[in-house]
């Protein structure tokens, strides 16, 4: 089959006079939805299937550019494959569980969780959200998260289509939904039943705003200011502090050690520790100073005092203490932050827990067991006034209370650190001792940065990321919440006869029942009232953490365990695409789930986007006041433009926001459809072969760009192939499409031919190269004159153009009159050379008439070129182009060694 049979127009075409980009988006989005454009085809072969991962965004307010930016990048992807002939299996799911979507309630309708309260059938929220928040059952609230959340991705999905996601709406999901919650059950007891969950009384990391455990995974470092404090200890069988002469006349003096260095000299001699958090001084469990450390070699093996409270505590050594930092001692607490976690463990130290879930101090039964004191009375009397505090008030007064007891050296040093905050919360994390649930992934560590080696990164670079989070992991993943609106954990607990909650003997819901709310539901082989009773049961009150449900995407919207045959279709998937600060949540946790529960990768790429930067090149967020929405930048410059911006971002790498990008844009797909309507509005009747040595050549170099562009896509790297692609399309519009001109209109048919077949070919070509990019001008243009759509037609075919800009017939003149014969490899270049050099002598011709401002068709009498031998004789075979493209009279060529051209023009006509 020849290129001239393939491009045959398949329909009569119908360009409109007046091309215009307003009311696309609304014109194909509906179309595409009514024919099922995008509607994943299950019968498929596996080895045709292109899956994808699709991230649910966040329902909890609205989307910003960020979204659009990502989102774009993961369509362009899907568009390509489907034009690459595979069944793309591309779900969209809302991510509608969690803290998120509880905060956004809670302030929406004026409402907060309380477990206590019973369920009311006929409850109403208040009509407008008042000053305090009104008490509600949790299946109330849950109903409410629902309802909001339902509004709330009606929004997004409208927003998703203005911007053209090519999606399957069919295959739509919600992670709080029946299937989810059924899924993320099944997959929670198929891992207690092999050991790889279990649950824990141990140190918690914990958010005293929302009061609920958070992962390590969802911390991150906020600058803060703070003091640094130098504190006193006594050493036990000796005065100081907290002992019968702390505060005393002894306690100042240079003979306790208080005008020395820390450990400096003898044993008498009292340690002095740094802290910025002196008031857990009573949760001190031990002093620590580095092995090799010589300042502290003699308090080692003996017990301190700690101030105040008079607690004797142990003083030890351990390898990870900074011996440059402070004075060398350190203080451990239960618990201060996670390494202090990890030295209680270490050393099997005793736990002395204070803080309570809301961040205030709890009553401690000094003198009990663990909460020994030299002095109890003092220690209570001390204590006393801490108790009931929040974390910085007993700070404060904890400060004045050493200062008063003379255990305080020096002037506090202000100091700024990073701090752990939750990422969705405004107070430091602190650290409480809880009873949660948890999956086993420090034994897996070196099995995972196996998986995310055999993953293929796009950028590969990300792959460090990865593994720098795998390997910094400090404990198991937490994956408990005390929230209300996620996923429950199918467990009961018995009750036995004393009243005593039996946790470690957990009822398991039959899978059969899932999904299941034991705060609601039943256990088999109890009634309803013997809830709480002794004798009874008790629902575990605890949600899944967001992400114990969202690392298991791939099979929610595959439906594991619901349609086998489905999953097997696209799981593993073929991508997941995500931004690269969500590595350490979401991709870890899906890989880590995979590798538990099929011993494999959930899919075969990771690709990954950057953020996008304010002006400032800032993060947008929320809280900084500087995120953009994308509506009305659809809406001003429509959805290719925006699309445009977007994929002008390239993978893995922050862009900055940038209003000018979108313009250009914008000109962009205007540039689509004039060119198309030029090049399709009563063209010719086509050559049977291209014939013209310059049609031929432009043909050649479009087969090299979309070679090129396809190896990027299939690369993941779409930027370069829109960039590649775009470059070549200005080149074409600027020098092709006026050096054809001529020719396009000459009334010979034989002229006309070869240029009409090769407009032909290029428009289809570039119509189908920008389809992944500007879906919505590329379906425009394609419907002028083709039947379906371009989001289903094949991909240009590099090889097939390539061959078709090889062929000619014998002895073809200028004009583009010959034969049929094979052209030589050397005579292929000389084609393309003359192409090249003919654009070249028309930008001066076109420079010299700006400079003179005369218009671009001003006569011009004569042009002189000056160049290599080489290229003035492959420009003959352009000559008569470029002299009707430039209205050139006479055209002069002169060999020199470097190219330069002189314009002559006509003279102006007076008047």
């Amino acid at each position: 089959m020849t290129v001239a049979s393939r491009q045959s127009l398949p329909k009569r075409s119908t360009v409109p006079a007046k091309p215009t980009l307003a009311g696309l988006e609304a014109k194909w989005a509906g179309r595409w939805e009514s024919e099922e454009a995008y509607r994943f085809d299950p019968t498929t072969a596996r080895e045709q299937v292109f899956a994808i991962d699709t991230p649910p965004p966040t329902v909890s307010g609205s989307l910003h550019v960020g979204h659009v930016f990502s989102y774009t990048h993961t369509d362009v992807i899907a568009r390509y494959q489907r034009m690459r002939g595979r069944a793309v299996f591309y779900p969209m799911g809302w991510d509608d569980n969690g803290l998120p979507t509880e905060r956004r309630v809670q302030n929406y309708y004026g409402v907060r969780c309380d477990p206590s309260i019973p369920y009311d059938p006929h409850f109403r929220p208040p009509a407008e959200a008042s000053g305090d928040p009104l008490a509600v059952s949790r299946p109330n609230f849950v109903e409410l998260c629902l309802r909001l959340t339902e509004s709330d991705e009606q929004v997004f999905e409208e927003l998703w289509r203005t911007l053209g996601l090519s999606v399957d709406w069919s295959m739509t999901y919600t992670t709080i939904g029946d299937r989810a919650q059924r899924i993320s059950q099944r997959s929670f007891l198929a891992l207690l039943a092999r050991g790889a969950a279990y649950q824990l009384e141990a140190p918690t990391l914990w958010d005293v705003d929302f009061r609920t455990a958070v992962a390590q995974a969802e911390l991150e470092d906020r600058e803060r200011p703070g003091e640094m404090y130098r504190i006193r200890f006594g050493l036990a069988g000796g005065a100081g502090a907290g002992g019968a002469g702390a505060g005393g006349a002894d306690a100042g003096g240079a003979g306790a050690g208080a005008s020395a260095p820390a450990g400096q000299g003898l044993a008498g001699r009292q340690p002095l520790i740094d802290t910025t958090r002196p008031e857990l001084i009573a949760a001190c469990v031990a002093l620590l100073a580095h092995p090799d450390d010589p300042r502290h070699r003699q308090l080692v093996g003996r017990e301190a005092l700690t101030p105040l409270f008079g607690t004797r505590v142990p003083i030890l050594t351990h390898e990870l203490v900074e011996r440059d930092k402070g004075t060398g001692l350190v203080m451990v607490c239960t618990f201060g932050d996670v390494t202090d976690v990890m030295w209680w463990r270490e050393l099997e130290l005793p736990v002395r827990s204070l803080l309570g879930p809301d961040g205030r101090l709890l009553d401690v039964p000094w003198g009990a067991a663990g909460w020994e004191s030299e002095d109890v009375e003092r220690a209570r009397s001390i204590y006393s006034e801490l108790r009931g505090k929040t974390i910085n008030q007993a700070r404060r007064r904890m400060v004045e209370l050493l200062a008063q007891a003379g255990e305080l050296v020096g002037d506090p040093q202000p100091v700024t650190r990073a701090v752990k905050f939750f990422e969705k919360g405004d107070r430091p994390v602190e650290i409480v001792t809880s009873r949660q649930w948890f999956i086993n992934t420090i034994a897996h560590r070196d099995a995972l940065i196996r998986r995310g080696r055999e993953l293929q990164w796009h950028p590969p670079y990300m792959r460090a990321r990865f593994e720098d989070w795998v390997a910094g992991l400090t404990g198991d993943w937490n994956i408990s919440r005390q929230r209300f609106f996620g996923v429950p954990f199918p467990l009961w607990y018995p009750i036995d006869a004393s009243g005593v909650v039996r946790y470690e003997q957990p009822i398991t819901a039959a899978e059969s029942r899932l999904p299941v709310d034991p705060s609601t539901d039943v256990p088999d082989g109890f009634e309803a009232e013997q809830r709480g009773q002794p004798n009874g049961f008790a629902g575990d009150p605890d949600v899944m953490d967001t992400w114990a449900t969202s690392s298991l995407t791939p099979q929610i919207a595959g439906r594991a365990g619901e349609d086998e045959q489905l999953f097997t279709k696209v799981f593993p998937m073929d991508v997941r695409p995500q931004a690269h600060d969500i590595i350490r949540t979401w991709l870890f946790t899906t890989i880590l789930r995979s590798h538990l529960d099929y011993e494999e990768l959930p899919w075969r790429n990771a690709a990954i986007s950057g953020w996008v930067l304010d002006p400032d090149r800032k993060k947008m967020s929320k809280s900084k006041g500087n995120v953009v929405t994308p509506m009305h930048l659809l809406e001003q410059y429509g959805a290719d433009a925006v699309r445009y911006w977007a994929a002008s971002g390239r993978p893995g790498a922050d862009t900055a926001f940038d209003v000018q990008q979108i313009k250009v844009g914008r000109r962009l797909a205007v540039k689509l459809l004039n060119a198309s309507k030029f090049a399709l509005a009563e063209l010719p009747p086509p050559a049977e072969e291209l014939t013209h040595p310059l049609d031929r050549a432009m043909v050649a170099r479009l087969a090299r760009v979309v070679e090129e562009a396809t190896d990027c896509l299939d690369a993941y790297d779409y930027t370069r192939a829109l960039e590649r692609v775009e470059d070549f399309f200005w080149w074409y519009c600027d020098f092709y499409l006026e050096l054809i001109k001529g020719r396009r209109y000459d009334p010979a048919p034989a002229v006309a031919a070869s240029v009409s077949l090769a407009l032909r070919i290029s428009l289809s070509a570039f119509q189908r190269l920008f389809a992944p990019f500007l879906p919505f001008v590329a379906e425009e243009v394609w419907s002028w004159w083709q039947g379906g759509s371009v989001h289903r037609a094949l991909w240009p075919d590099a090889a097939e153009l390539a061959a078709g800009a090889a062929t000619e017939g014998a002895g073809a003149s200028r004009d583009g009159s010959g034969g049929g014969e094979p052209v030589a490899r050397d005579a292929r270049a000389t084609e393309e050379e003359a192409l090249a050099v003919a654009a070249d002598v028309l930008t001066e011709v076109r420079k010299a008439k700006s400079q003179a401002r005369r218009p671009m068709r001003a006569p011009v009498r004569r042009v002189l070129v000056r160049d290599t031998a080489r290229r003035l004789h492959a420009l003959e075979l352009g000559w008569d182009d470029l002299a009707q493209a430039g209205s050139i009279q006479q055209l002069e060529p002169v060999v020199a060694d470097e190219f330069a051209v002189e314009v002559q023009l006509e003279e102006e006509r007076a008047g």
